[in-house]
Parts: C-alpha cells; structure tokens; sequence
C-alpha cells in the first residue's frame, strides 16, 4: 500500500522503515520551520518481509555510495524490533563519564541474561536525585544484532534505532496535543503485540513487549474464555507499571495510542475499569496530518516511521544506540575500508618494522649518562629541583587520593550469587555504604563474610536488612571501613 501527498516542497527531509508484523513500514518526512510534512507513506505487499526489495521500492539505491549519482543519497533511518532487546532501571552513585560507565557494566554483569562478550549494550542516565543517578540501559544478543547489520548490507541507513524509541517520539509529536506530562507511559498496540514504554522527559526510559494485541483482545470478547483473556492483560499491564514505578497509586498516566478503533476503545476501557489514570491518544489534528492530508488511520498506521523520522528531523541523538560497535554508516565506513587492502597493510607493516629497528637503534645506544647530559643542558639546577619537588607532590596527592574504580571492583568481586548492587555511597572520613538485593537473608551474611576477607575492607556491619514484599528477596544495606581514607580526623586541642 502507498499514500502519496502532493504539493509538497523541497525542505530538509528523512525516510524512516521499521519492522512490524505485517513486514515493513516506510514514510517520508519533511520539515518546514517547526512543522512536519509526510511526502509519502508505503507499506510492504501481502506481508512481505524482503528488506531488499523493500528499500528498492522506496527509491533506496543498493549501489555503493561511490557508484551512487549526486543526489541520490537519502538520510535513512531505521528501525531495529524491540522484542529482541531487554531493557533495565538500576541506581547508581552519581560519578564522572568513566566511573559512572565503570559501574553500569559491573551492574550489568550481574543482570544479563548471557555472558557480556555475547552481549552488546546501550546506556542512558537520566536525573540525579539524592546522589544517585537513574540508569536506563538496553541489551541485545550479539549475534542478532550481526545479523541485522547483514541484511542490510548495500543500504547503509544513517543511523538504527530501536522502534520503541519511535513509538515514543511519535506520541510526543503526533499524539495527545497539548497534553504530555514529564512522566508518562506509553503503549502502542498491534495485532499480537503490545509495547508499553515509559516516557520520561520525553525520552525512552524502559520497554516491555507483551505478547497480546488487539486482534487476542478482540477475538476473545465474544467467547467464553473472553474474562480469562481480558484479566492476564490487566495482569501483564499492571506487572509492567509496578516494574517501571508507575502502578496506580503513583498516579502516572497511561496514554493509548489509537485511531478512534473499537478494539482499542475496548482495552482502553478495561484499563480504566481496573482504576488506572488511562487515556486514549488520537493523533493531532493540526500536525502533520492537515498540512499532509492523511487521515486519523494513516497517522496512527504509520507512527513508529514517523516517530522515527521525527527524531531525525529534530536533531535528537540515536538514542540507546545498541549498534553503536557493530555499524556505522556509509561515510564512516567508506573512510575505514582504504585499511583493510592486502597490499596496504603489507606496506604499513614495512614501514612499522623500519621504524622499530630505528627505535631500537636509537634507545640501545643512548646510554644513561648520554641522557643525564642532555638534561643537565637543557634544565637548570633550580628547574630540575623544582620538577622533582612537583612529582613528589603528586604522589602524595595521589595517595591520599582514594580510587573509586578499585572500591567498585573489590565490592562486585566479593558479591554472592544473586547478589545485586543498588548504591554505593563512600565520603572521606566516613564509612562506605553499600545498598542492594539478595535471593536470601543467608546471602547478605554471606556477602559481609566475604567483604571482610577483601584487604583494604575492615569492619565490615550490616546495617540494614528486610525482605521485600515480592519474590522471597531481601534488601540490604553494609557499610565497612575501607583503608585510611573512612578514618576520622579528629583537630588537636579539642
């Protein structure tokens, strides 16, 4: 199926395609000033799934970028289907760029379903409250990521991104004028699926796939088993809302993605029955479907490309980019090709193995005493003096300088199985606090035992531990003295 709108005018424009059940979903989306404009919409024939063809069809050329006619290259942006990624919520103590990424991968380690070096993993923080940063990370097998990457071989879109992503930008932009709170949730129902997203800032905070949509709903309104039906999708949803901190007592609203259809009124209404803050999101009435002359169902058919493709136009970041080691776009790639020739590789290693000979050379017969001549005429006396007074100084500031990455490592390597680290919380002159969950109270004394044999942990206390409501785990809470660096000063005289 195709829409093709006229009258539309040269401005800055991306094609966005994205899986669905169906096959694929593909538009074109141009921008004019703060407003966007769908140029065309195309869907695949009779569910065809050939990524190929499909991008052939919406005017994609397979050529290498070299070969490709000036003006023939498009910004393409595509979509990556959600249900192969396992999105994550953790806490952690707010740090610079590098102990914060310290600390999600060591989180990580200890939630993935696979060993890392199977996994590829995309991470975003969000607010800072009470020291303590919220982490939304996303996870993928390796291998299906390759693969993905694979078939697209020949197009090189701009950029992958996860179409919960899309369904998100697309509720922000296309959906519920005038009515978007800071903190929302977002599900966008298929046929046999339904995504629910948690929207906050209007950014993806987490997802979670449930294998039921309208078509399960629908057909099981009118049989017998229509109450069992009915009650394990308000089951899953409200599973789904208490995971991401929005179950009905938070008051967080939950909006519906729909074009006004009977079989989404329907769960929107079952939704609302079971007391959530529920609404239903129909597409905007001013853009882009007046400017574009789409109908509400072309709008709500087509919203994760034009989610997508909004993301583009608006110059947002690819978002949890889980391709970020496995892809890169055609420009990028066209750069890096030149080193893998055999011939240049040959004639680099010639080069570097001269250059070694030389340095070699050149360290052999540059004796300690040639050295220590060359510094005296270079540096005076005082200078030299001054220099080695500094690198003193250094190493006692470093010293006294505590290392947040070896804590971290000491405190992961000495956790139990099942052992999950909420917060790590360390101030000079005071104890360090560390906050978490086990499978059991046996293994939150097993976990101080083991701190207690780390060097450099002493005195290791639990402060804290009660079990959680759910799921026979416990929360904890230890704190130990770690080197010199918990001792207390105290001032002479007092």
């Amino acid at each position: 199926m195709s829409i093709h709108i006229t009258g539309a005018g040269t401005r800055t424009s991306v094609i966005a395609i994205s899986p669905d059940e169906s096959g694929f979903k593909a538009v074109e989306v141009r921008k004019h000033g703060s407003t966007f404009e769908v140029v065309w919409a195309r869907q695949s024939e009779n569910g065809k799934s050939d990524w190929s063809r499909f991008a052939e069809e919406c005017g994609l050329s397979s050529k290498p970028a070299q070969e490709q006619k000036s003006g023939e290259g498009k910004t393409v942006v595509m979509g990556f289907d959600s249900r192969g990624v396992a999105f994550y919520r953790m806490d952690v103590p707010s740090a610079g760029s590098k102990e914060l990424a310290a600390m999600v991968r060591l989180q990580a380690e200890s939630r993935l379903p696979l060993p890392a070096e199977h996994m590829e993993l995309a991470w975003r923080a969000g607010e800072m409250r009470n020291g303590q940063v919220t982490v939304t990370m996303a996870a993928g097998r390796r291998e299906s990521l390759e693969e993905f990457v694979e078939d697209l071989e020949g197009f090189r879109p701009s950029r992958i991104v996860l179409d919960c992503e899309g369904v998100v930008a697309a509720w922000r932009r296309f959906f519920s004028e005038g009515d978007r709170p800071k903190k929302a949730v977002v599900i966008s129902v298929e046929g046999h699926n339904t995504r629910v997203c948690l929207a906050e800032d209007g950014q993806l905070g987490n997802a979670v796939m449930l294998d039921m949509g309208e078509e399960d709903f629908s057909g099981a309104m009118g049989s017998s088993e229509g109450g069992e039906t009915v009650e394990r999708f308000l089951q899953d949803v409200r599973s789904v809302l208490d995971m991401f901190g929005c179950g009905a007592s938070e008051g967080t609203p939950v909006f519906v993605l729909t074009d006004g259809r009977r079989e989404v009124a329907e769960m929107i209404s079952s939704l609302s029955s079971a007391g959530l803050d529920v609404r239903a999101a129909l597409p905007n009435k001013t853009e882009p479907g007046k400017s574009s002359g789409l109908r509400a169902d072309e709008i709500y058919a087509y919203r994760v490309p034009m989610g997508l493709a909004a993301m583009a136009l608006d110059g947002a970041s690819a978002g949890l980019d889980i391709f970020e080691r496995l892809y890169s776009p055609t420009t990028r790639r066209a750069k890096s090709r030149w080193f893998y020739s055999p011939k240049l590789a040959g004639a680099i290693a010639a080069v570097m193995l001269v250059l070694l000979v030389v340095v070699w050379y050149v360290v052999d017969v540059t004796r300690p005493q040639v050295i220590k001549k060359r510094l005296d005429e270079s540096i005076s006396p005082a200078e030299m003096k001054r220099l080695m007074q500094r690198g003193v100084l250094l190493k006692t500031v470093a010293a006294e300088r505590p290392d947040i990455l070896e804590l971290m490592t000491l405190v992961n390597s000495s956790g139990e199985a099942g052992i999950k680290l909420a917060g790590l919380a360390f101030k000079k002159g005071q104890r360090v606090r560390v906050s978490g969950e086990a499978p059991g109270e046996d293994r939150i004394f097993k976990f101080q035992e083991k701190l207690r044999e780390q060097k450099g942990i002493r005195e290791p206390k639990i402060e804290s531990s009660s079990p959680l409501p759910k799921g026979g785990k416990w929360k904890f809470e230890i704190s130990f003295s770690y080197k010199t660096f918990s001792a207390t000063k105290t001032r002479r005289g007092v």
